[in-house]
């Protein structure tokens, strides 16, 4: 079936104008990102504008209209790479506005001369620039790593830049070599390609923001609010994850941590005292247990902390930190009163055979509870043998309904 180039460049409007709708109700969905989304909404409507004055081009004098086609297709392109940028905090407008002043006196000096030179070669060089840098921009967005369609608009956009690259710098020389209607065929392949371009990337980049969103939710439901550690959940499925995956080929040691008299600052002092204490001691735990380790808030004032690949001996250093640097740091004044808090710790560590997670916790538990006997703002370590295996077990049975 023929389809003429008016056709094409038709389907192309009504693609662009589509994605620019659809964009913008997922808005409604996403209102945290309704900036980014008009923003790309706005590109391609601008690349429909542009798409929609190109066969008309030649009904303006000179080089004006396809001067003016240009300028507003790559104006289009810049707004979307605006609108990628814009995901991740950044902004293009000086460069942007270089590449239009650029294109413009381009078009000024060269326009009258060589208008269809200028129009099926040059006019595709801002083109592959701005679709190269927005390619660019999605693999260095630290905010956007982790998204698994990332990669399929790095490739979109990178292949559409590799397109424009093709006609800017090899189309001449198929045409010089096989003549001029090489550039009807190529003018075809351009639109066919900018057809599903303009498909695929508002999609990919719709899927890219659903996914972040998801990634969100996913991630608040994994997070206590208050300290924006680990919560309860995620401690238990991912701790049972880290200990399975690492079997007996490394140490695993844990940290049960719960902050001496904090119901006694809750009553004394009032809630919003407490919560800052839980934040100072939040703060100071991740500070010292480092990225490698898992550390969550498990219960009010309970804490916990995994760390593989830690013994008994680095995993008490680490401990007896935490211990010192809390009980030197925290200090609130409340109507001229000091508030100093502690913490106690206990510490358990996996043995030769693959441990449990519940294990390890009621060992550690059991170790909590003998720090607390002698008197808190201290770190024992959970008793070995059949002692201990007795009292892990009173523990679990304590705890097995929470776990």
């Amino acid at each position: 079936m023929h389809v003429d180039l008016i056709t094409l460049y038709f389907l192309a409007i009504g693609t662009l104008l589509a994605s620019a709708g659809m964009t913008l109700w997922e808005r409604r969905a996403h209102p945290k990102r309704s900036k980014e989304l008009r923003i790309l909404a706005a590109g391609y409507a601008t690349l429909a504008i542009g798409c929609a004055a190109a066969p008309f081009r030649h009904d303006l004098p000179g080089a004006t209209g396809s001067a003016l086609s240009n300028l507003i297709i790559v104006t289009g392109y810049l707004v979307v790479l605006h609108g990628v940028a814009s995901l991740s905090g950044r902004q293009y407008r000086a460069a942007s506005i270089g590449i239009l002043l650029v294109l413009a006196l381009t078009w000024a000096v060269g326009g009258g001369r060589w208008q269809e030179a200028l129009w099926a070669y040059v006019s595709a060089i801002p083109i592959a620039v701005v679709c190269g840098m927005t390619s660019r921009e999605l693999l260095r967005s630290d905010r956007l790593k982790s998204l698994r369609s990332r990669h399929i608009v790095v490739m979109v956009s990178g292949a559409h830049a590799l397109l424009y690259a093709a006609r800017a710098f090899i189309l001449p020389w198929l045409a010089a070599l096989f003549g001029q209607d090489v550039l009807s065929v190529a003018g075809k392949i351009t639109i066919y390609e900018g057809v599903l371009y303009s498909v695929v990337l508002p999609m990919t980049l719709l899927m890219l923001i659903r996914e972040e969103a998801h990634r969100q939710l996913l991630q608040e439901s994994q997070t206590d609010y208050l300290t924006g550690l680990g919560n309860r959940r995620w401690f238990f499925e991912e701790g049972t994850r880290v200990i399975h995956d690492g079997g007996v080929s490394q140490p695993v040691s844990l940290l049960a941590l719960d902050l001496d008299h904090f119901k006694a600052i809750n009553d004394r002092y009032g809630h919003e005292t407490g919560d800052k204490v839980l934040k100072a001691f939040a703060e100071i735990a991740r500070s010292v247990v480092g990225p490698e380790a898992m550390l969550a808030r498990i219960g009010g004032e309970e804490f916990a902390a995994l760390l593989p690949g830690h013994d008994s001996v680095r995993a008490k250093e680490v401990g007896e930190l935490v211990v010192r640097r809390f009980a030197e740091t925290i200090s609130h004044r409340v109507n001229g009163v000091e508030i100093r808090a502690t913490v106690s710790i206990g510490l358990a560590q996996s043995k030769s055979e693959t441990p449990t997670l519940a294990d390890l916790l009621a060992a550690a538990d059991q170790a909590l509870y003998s720090a607390k006997s002698l008197g808190g703002n201290r770190l024992e370590l959970a008793r070995t043998g059949a002692h201990q295996r007795a009292a892990n077990d009173a523990v679990a049975n304590r705890r097995g309904s929470a776990v």
